[in-house]
């Protein structure tokens, strides 16, 4: 995945070190772009192992709206481990504040419940909202399906009125489907990029979400693009980031997704789709900078 390589590169060669909130220096550009046509294959990073499973498991919680860290948990998905409701358990780095919050399971109203109930008064990550606020995901299907050609298919999880009621502000805040000769196009923006251990979980939930998408419209899979804007690699990445760069990129072939039992993208489970023919170099290590 050459694209995804050459953002390491531009950032490792012209990134400015700064300070950061999570107390880890970065070396940050401002503004990037990552495209690829699916018609090549699946994009899960072959210069590293990614877990296909993590990030699908990460993508059914957030078509379900579900704000329950203990149902990742249960799926043995722990990268929201770490985060909560910052009106219950408060972001800090002191070991207090970082024990309430591994403890806290509401992650209060973040990514899945802004796509499917986008401003409705949020509560408890067991609470019934139902017919409450704006289902953008289901809008988006309708019009794909009405109304291909509609330029306006955006769902947004910027939400300015609820940040602080959420676990982590979107990093990636919106994504638009667009309809072009018969091929349905993804575009996500995100705020900010994490290039090392996120990106590689963007592209690849991205790259799915328009493979359940193209099976539930019918259309063919086209052009997945990720606009970046603070685009960083941690200073304590930087290592892990020069070995994968010495890596082919071209030594192992893309992967294709196969989805059986498929009936509607609101009843998908993680389990229903699997990855075929991936191969990779090994995984690298990288610490999460909370």
């Amino acid at each position: 995945m050459q694209p995804y390589l050459e953002i390491v590169k531009k950032v490792l060669d012209t990134g400015f070190k700064k300070p950061t909130r999570t107390g880890t220096d970065a070396f940050t550009i401002a503004g990037g772009i990552f495209e690829h046509d699916m018609s090549l294959g699946y994009p899960l990073l072959t210069t590293k192992k990614v877990p296909f499973k993590l990030v699908a498991t990460e993508l059914e919680f957030f078509i379900k709206g579900s704000t329950d860290k203990q149902w990742l948990i249960e799926h043995n998905n722990h990268i929201w481990d770490e985060w909560a409701n910052p009106k219950k358990a408060p972001y800090g780095h002191d070991e207090e504040s970082k024990k309430r919050m591994l403890e806290e399971r509401d992650l209060g109203a973040i990514y899945g419940f802004q796509w499917r109930h986008y401003n409705a008064a949020y509560t408890n990550y067991d609470a019934d909202y139902n017919g409450q606020g704006v289902d953008q995901l289901q809008k988006l299907v309708e019009t794909l399906k009405k109304n291909p050609d509609d330029r306006r298919m955006i769902v947004n999880a910027w939400n300015p009125s609820m940040i602080d009621q959420m676990a982590l502000p979107p990093c990636h805040y919106g994504y638009q489907a667009t309809v072009i000769d018969g091929k349905l196009n993804v575009m996500w923006n995100q705020r900010s990029v994490d290039v090392m251990l996120g990106l590689p979980f963007n592209i690849a939930s991205y790259a799915l979400l328009l493979h359940l998408l193209a099976k539930e419209t019918g259309l063919k899979e086209g052009r997945l693009i990720g606009f970046l804007g603070d685009v960083h690699i941690y200073a304590n990445h930087v290592e892990g980031a020069q070995e994968q760069l010495s890596r082919d990129p071209n030594k192992y072939p893309l992967p294709t997704l196969q989805t059986e039992n498929f009936t509607s993208i609101f009843d998908w489970k993680a389990e229903d789709t699997t990855v075929v023919g991936y191969e990779s170099y090994p995984r690298i290590s990288f610490e999460i900078a909370v």
